[in-house]
């Protein structure tokens, strides 16, 4: 079986859905079977570095202000606050890959694809594409919760009410495709000729 050659426009992919659906690893899949073709964004962040992260690996560690800063440039296609730290995604990190020749994969919420959305044709925005990875049902992603056994019952309602959210806004027609993951394999495939534009 030949590998699809990629996308000559090179780009960048965004890649969302619930919590506990599988994105991790189905990019992760990506990754392995096309080494060399894809590249994940480097984040800004206000929050401190953790024991082993790594300045420019992890995130870039940035102070309030500097985060403020690029935001007031539009340096970012998205950015969010999360329990009192900033992250964001600056459109420099994200032509710095596509300049090396790699497709851009960004692993990004709701809150940012609307974002992305939003900014395209600014001068803060990027041409993406779009994919939502959807569970069969919510059921199904419940039991895909609750099996992992590392959840609290509070947080998964949480993650689930988030879900049902996540789900109303793809009904929207805001992404390119939306693939169901009922079955790892088939899902994988589907995102395959998605990104690289051909049939395998």
């Amino acid at each position: 079986m030949t590998s699809p050659s990629p996308s000559p426009s090179h780009q960048p992919i965004v890649i969302s859905g619930p919590s506990g659906v599988g994105k991790g690893t189905l990019i992760q899949k990506l990754f392995t079977t096309h080494p060399n073709t894809f590249a994940l964004t480097v984040s800004h962040t206000t929050r401190e570095p953790r024991p082993g992260e790594a300045e420019g690996v992890a995130y870039h560690f940035v102070s309030h202000d500097t985060f403020l800063s690029l935001i007031s440039q539009n340096a970012f296609v998205e950015h969010a606050l999360f329990s009192g730290n900033h992250y964001g995604t600056s459109k420099q990190t994200i032509m710095d890959q596509v300049a090396k020749g790699l497709i851009v994969v960004l692993d990004i919420e709701m809150h940012g694809v609307r974002q992305m959305r939003e900014n395209s044709g600014s001068s803060s925005g990027v041409d993406a594409r779009y994919v939502f990875i959807r569970p069969p049902s919510i059921e199904a992603l419940e039991a895909r919760l609750r099996g992992r056994g590392t959840e609290r019952e509070e947080d998964i309602r949480k993650r689930l009410a988030q879900a049902r959210r996540e789900l109303e806004y793809a009904e929207q027609g805001v992404h390119d495709r939306v693939i169901v993951n009922d079955d790892l394999d088939r899902a994988y495939k589907e995102l395959e000729e998605f990104v690289f534009g051909s049939t395998l």
